[in-house]
């Protein structure tokens, strides 16, 4: 197989994944902790396929910042397509005698270059769909509940970044810059520092080998119906709307 394709970021020169058929390893990602698995709430239903989680929040909790009809097509049409597709793929594994198809989702993504060739692409694209918009939903909340970032990962922004608003610009170009459909995050590496990468399309910044504990997607269908064009006005906004607290405990989760 033809390895893993790498492009760097204009902005920031960190790694953005490129969508390239035939796929190899890249790196030897560690494996995911169990206890940041049940924080994002992955569940499996009884024949161990994956379920659709509600949002933790009503619908109109994020305007005027989101707006409603946004996050119902978003949630209720685009994250639950994902985890139908997934599943899909899933039980084509467990029919061919995979045993593949019974591992958590990230596993499953991280050895997808593993499974059959017909169903790759699908496990690529919509595994990574259903897992980075479960993390995208816990990543915000209404403006009154979001909080501010802990003790333990202010220090570790002002580390990497001398502060919250640099972060933040940072960040924001980033996700300006991506172009066509993907997402911006904010992960841990190997070595637990804190570093902004973004990926193209559902990919997700585990087949890098970085842990992300804040994601934001910059597919239109997260903006347009409010924003149309205006990415950066999008972006902007979605500051009022993230939810240190859950951030923060993504962090705790990653450095303990």
């Amino acid at each position: 197989m033809a390895a893993l394709k790498l492009i760097l970021s204009p902005t920031s020169g960190q790694t953005i994944l490129d969508q390239t058929p035939g796929l190899g390893h890249l790196v030897d990602v560690p494996a995911v902790k169990p206890a940041y698995e049940e924080a994002l709430g992955l569940k499996a239903n009884e024949g161990g396929l994956w379920e659709l989680p509600p949002l933790p929040y009503a619908y109109e909790s994020l305007e005027p910042y989101i707006d409603t009809q946004t996050m119902r097509l978003h949630h209720d049409m685009h994250h639950n397509a994902y985890v139908t597709k997934f599943n899909a793929a899933l039980t084509k594994l467990k029919d061919a005698g995979l045993p593949t198809w019974k591992e958590d989702p990230y596993k499953i993504i991280q050895k997808f270059e593993d499974v059959p060739a017909d169903v790759r692409k699908t496990i690529r694209d919509n595994g990574g769909g259903y897992v980075n918009h479960q993390l995208f939903w816990l990543n915000m909340a209404p403006p009154s509940d979001a909080g501010q970032p802990s003790a333990p990962l202010l220090n570790a922004i002002q580390s990497s970044f001398g502060s919250v608003d640099a972060l933040k610009e940072k960040f924001s170009t980033e996700a300006t810059n991506v172009f066509g459909s993907g997402w911006a995050w904010l992960t841990l590496d190997q070595s637990k520092q804190l570093k902004i990468i973004a990926t193209a399309n559902q990919d997700t910044p585990i087949m890098v080998g970085s842990l992300p504990i804040l994601g934001l997607d910059v597919w239109e269908h997260a903006y347009y119906l409010k924003y149309n064009n205006r990415r950066p006005e999008y972006i902007k906004n979605w500051w009022s709307v993230v939810n240190w607290n859950f951030v923060s405990k993504l962090y705790d989760i990653a450095t303990s």
